[in-house]
């Protein structure tokens, strides 16, 4: 809020404020600021006030001035060379098919708020209130008193002299790749731990596989809606990204057959258990034909189980019933355990293997044997399947209470609420109100955020475990049916 008793100004107030919106990428490159009678309005000043606010931001290069336009956060100055390649890149573009160039064309056009805003939002802490759009648990969930025992018994003198005065193993610690090995057999999942290459967290995973399957120019078909991050990561590797809408009985396989038929794609990436973000999981129907139509097209596909510890065992999963032929298996322990801690793993083909560790050894030789030793541990003793239990629990129970006042609140569900994540239609523009619900402390997760395509949407993901508040949901209505009027 705004305050006149600041030693600032409030033309400063409001240049600070968004200044810093602009650094975090929580207004990206491209985004269009509110105009000068709409943020008046919105912030209870004088028009004269956001004039001079808008003037600094120019003052500071943040911003520029269009003519009958209004403000717009200004792109990254490029270098000429760089400006050379994007046209380069623009004309190949042009030269596909429309379906493929029309979402390339959408891509470059910057959503208000970036790929990266909620990471960075996790960071930097936009308040102190729980956050809508976060995609972790909170914090007191994930308290134990095991991880710090686990640490310990990897602590000592003995142990830290055995393993920390070389590099260790390549694909990881042993010990913890022959737990892997005994927790997938518990999904269905057979892999040795030969087959298991640990990684710095999931992403890290998922690079690793793109940099090993896939080179500048490459299809790769996405799942729509899908986590942007992804989008933004493989779309950074300077590959063409084929997005396949997800839908509650899987991903269309009638457009993946047709990205086929024209692209030949070389990678599916696909989450089939608790989808992020609309929660649905993959019907063994649906598994069965994708497998297929990898087999008759010559594809890979990377099936993300980052949500594996939320769903129960028997959930379809499609390394299970192809037994890791065209299946490659990444996983990871951020969101139920230790987010720093940055553990994560893939399990592949043997045919795939020693390419896939040659990747990991150019990004990170090897991996931390300490904090893989204590997880071990963890897996071991059986402290990470009781905590799992007791955090679904109360997942469930969330859910419950989330749900009830999102629906009070006027919302509904453009999908079953299950797992972390709901999937929520709002009714009105979320990035333009995910702009105003961070004048109240709240960071939102808009839906565009979640489209290849970046088209506006009405539809915003919410984490279960931190909108159980009536204030966040009194907030959101309020602002939510100012917006409409």
């Amino acid at each position: 809020m705004l305050m006149k008793t600041s030693s600032q100004t409030l033309t400063e107030q409001i240049a600070q404020r968004f200044a810093q919106r602009i650094r975090d990428r929580l207004l990206a490159p491209g985004a269009r600021l509110p105009s000068v009678r709409l943020c008046a309005q919105q912030q209870g000043v004088s028009p004269s006030t956001v004039v001079g606010a808008y003037d600094q931001l120019l003052a500071q290069g943040l911003v520029e001035a269009r003519k009958n336009r209004g403000f717009y956060v200004r792109e990254s100055t490029l270098a000429p060379m760089d400006q050379a390649s994007i046209a380069t890149k623009y004309i190949a573009d042009s030269a596909v098919s429309a379906e493929v160039s029309g979402a390339a064309a959408a891509r470059r056009q910057r959503a208000p708020l970036s790929a990266t805003a909620l990471i960075r939002g996790m960071f930097h802490g936009i308040s102190d209130k729980p956050q809508p759009g976060m995609g972790v648990l909170p914090q007191e969930w994930l308290q134990t008193t095991f991880l710090a025992s686990a640490v310990r018994r990897s602590c000592s003198a003995e142990a830290l002299n055995a393993f920390s005065l070389q590099y260790g193993e390549p694909a990881g610690d042993l010990g913890l790749r022959r737990s892997l090995s005994n927790k997938l057999a518990g999904l269905s999942v057979q892999a040795s731990p030969e087959q298991i290459i640990t990684t710095m967290g999931a992403t890290h995973a998922l690079d690793v596989v793109s940099r090993t399957l896939l080179r500048a120019g490459d299809y790769v078909m996405v799942e729509e809606p899908g986590w942007a991050v992804e989008f933004a990561r493989l779309d950074a590797l300077g590959m063409r990204i084929l997005p396949v809408p997800r839908r509650a009985d899987g991903p269309d396989l009638e457009v993946m057959a047709r990205y086929c038929e024209a692209h030949h794609p070389k990678l599916f990436v696909s989450v089939s258990v608790f989808h992020n973000p609309t929660g649905l999981c993959l019907p063994p129907s649906s598994a069965y034909r994708i497998l297929q139509l990898a087999q008759q097209q010559d594809f890979h596909i990377v099936e993300d189980d980052t949500y594996s510890h939320f769903a129960p065992a028997h959930a379809t999963r499609l390394c299970a019933l192809d037994g890791l032929q065209r299946t490659i298996y990444v996983g990871g322990f951020a969101k139920i355990l230790a987010p720093n801690w940055r553990v994560g793993f893939l399990a592949a083909p043997h045919a795939l293997t020693e390419r896939l560790l040659d990747t990991k050894l150019l990004s990170t030789l090897t991996t931390p044997a300490l904090l893989e030793k204590a997880l071990a541990w963890c897996i071991d003793q059986g402290q990470l399947r009781r905590h799992a239990e007791r955090v679904r629990t109360r997942l469930d129970a969330a859910r419950n209470r989330s749900v009830k006042l999102a629906m009070a609140h006027g919302c509904s569900f453009a999908c079953e609420p299950a797992g972390l994540f709901g999937w929520v239609e709002t009714g009105v523009d979320t990035d333009a109100l995910s702009q105003r619900m961070l004048d109240e402390g709240y960071l939102l997760a808009p839906g565009a955020l979640f489209h290849a395509e970046r088209v506006p949407s009405s539809l915003m993901r919410i984490n279960f475990a931190t909108t159980q508040e009536p204030l966040f949901w009194g907030t959101f209505a309020r602002l939510r049916d100012e917006q409409k009027y």
